[in-house]
Parts: C-alpha cells; sequence; structure tokens
C-alpha cells in the first residue's frame, strides 16, 4: 500500500531574496522568540524550518541554537567538491547545519535553465549529504486537477531518479501560476493533487515523504485542505512574523 506517514505538520518559510544581512538576522531573532514561546513548536505539532539567504546561514544557525527550528538553504550544487565558481555544496552546508535544502524551484528553472536531471542530481547530492530535499513541483499552467497531478507526479519521479530509498523528502507542489499571486490555489484542487502525490509516492519502512503546499500559501489553508496537505511553504505571508505566528495557532487549533 501506497502511504505518506508524517507525526507533525511541516511549515517552512523561504526569504528568498527580498530582504537584506540585517533586516533578515532581525526576522530570525523574531522568529526564534516565537519558537521558543508558541506550542505549535515546542510541543513538536509542527515541524518548523527556515531558508534565508546564503551570507545569513552562519548567524542563522547560531540564532537557531537551542530551538526547533530547522535551517535550510536555497540551492546547492550537483557536486560535493570542486572547480565550481560561484556555487556551494552540500557538503559545505551539512558542515554549516543545514538540515534541509531546497531543490528544483520553478525560478531556478526559468531563470537559470535547471532541466530535469539537474534537479535529479541536486536531489541526489542533498540526500548523500544527510540534507532533507524539499523537492518542488507545480505544472505551468491552470490544468485540471488530474492533469495537474499526472504532471506533477512525473516531475517527483524524474527528481527520485537517480537516488535509491532513503529516509526523508519534503514534496513541495507549489503551481507556477499560484507563486506571487494574491490568492493560492483552490483548496479542492491543492486537495486533490496533494492526497495524490502523497498515494504515489512509494512510503517504505526506510522512506518518509511529506507533501506540503505553496504558492500564495498563508493563514486559513491548512483547515480547507485538512487531511489532504502535509504543511505550507510559506513565502511573502510569513515576511510578517505574525503571519507565521497565525499559521502555528491554526495548525495548534487544528489538533485539538
Amino acid at each position: 500500500m501506497l502511504t505518506n506517514r508524517r507525526v507533525a505538520v511541516t511549515i517552512g518559510v523561504s526569504l528568498k531574496m527580498y530582504f537584506g544581512y540585517e533586516q533578515t538576522v532581525r526576522w530570525c531573532e523574531v522568529v526564534r522568540d516565537i519558537s521558543l514561546a508558541h506550542p505549535a513548536v515546542t510541543s513538536g505539532a509542527v515541524e518548523l524550518f527556515v531558508i534565508p539567504s546564503y551570507p545569513v546561514l552562519s548567524r542563522a544557525k547560531e540564532l537557531f541554537e537551542g530551538t526547533k527550528v530547522g535551517l535550510g538553504a536555497q540551492n546547492l550544487h550537483c557536486d560535493d567538491f570542486g572547480p565550481v565558481t560561484g556555487e556551494v555544496s552540500g557538503t559545505m552546508l551539512a558542515e554549516m547545519g543545514c538540515r534541509y535544502v531546497e531543490v528544483g524551484h520553478a525560478e531556478r528553472r526559468r531563470m537559470f535553465g535547471e532541466t530535469d536531471d539537474i534537479v535529479a542530481a541536486k536531489t541526489a547530492a542533498a540526500l548523500r549529504n544527510g540534507l532533507v530535499p524539499v523537492i518542488c513541483i507545480g505544472e505551468s499552467e491552470h490544468l485540471s486537477s488530474a492533469e495537474s497531478l499526472q504532471m506533477c507526479v512525473g516531475q517527483i519521479e524524474s527528481a527520485l531518479s537517480h537516488t535509491g530509498r532513503t529516509n526523508r523528502v519534503i514534496v513541495a507542489y507549489e503551481p507556477l501560476w499560484a507563486i506571487g499571486a494574491p490568492h493560492p490555489a483552490s483548496a479542492d484542487h491543492i486537495r486533490t493533487v496533494c492526497a495524490g502525490l502523497a498515494e504515489a509516492l512509494d512510503d517504505g519502512p526506510e522512506f518518509m515523504a511529506t507533501v506540503i503546499y505553496g504558492g500564495a500559501a498563508g493563514c486559513g489553508l491548512l483547515s480547507v485542505t485538512r487531511g489532504c496537505v502535509g504543511g505550507l511553504f510559506l513565502g511573502r505571508s510569513a515576511h510578517d512574523p505574525s503571519g507565521l505566528t497565525a499559521v502555528l495557532d491554526e495548525a495548534v487549533a487544528l489538533r485539538q
């Protein structure tokens, strides 16, 4: 049987390149304080991870020391070492204390020409370095739920094609037309695609996958997609940390 085991709601935040260095540090300080006080995080009901820009990773690691906030990076190179200018390896990210790394975001595909083969190689690089890949998938145009699911299953199968069985992956379903949009995809669409992805992932005794939704995600979405989505991948809705707090509040309320 194909299942998608999860013991907590997974909430991730990617800051992309919206903040400067000091602004990112201040944001991390506030999120650290939230994580130390909020029952969703302290109880383990929510698995929370934060993905800032590369230059802030060392400082963010210091700030999140002693908390349950996981640290992630926005990208990695396919190789672990070598003459590759301007890139960062999974080996270095793991050494720096990262636990997560984003792979295959639509912006990387569009701006830097990342192909399915590159995404698969980066996924493999993350896994062999003990990082949890946050594999971004999603259709570029408005399609039916069934068509979207079929396309996304193909994308995740491709991303995992260079790997054997492993302990953990996070699949972030982000329809491209919803990234940066005023509103997310419809609740019915999200439920259908995310539940279908969970069923399509071969989840055995040594493998756990969590399917989360991104693309104009924010407070209220956990409630309307309850039981079909393993969590949310937040962007601009969490730039004000109160937006993140609202999502954590919602996660606690849903467990009661």
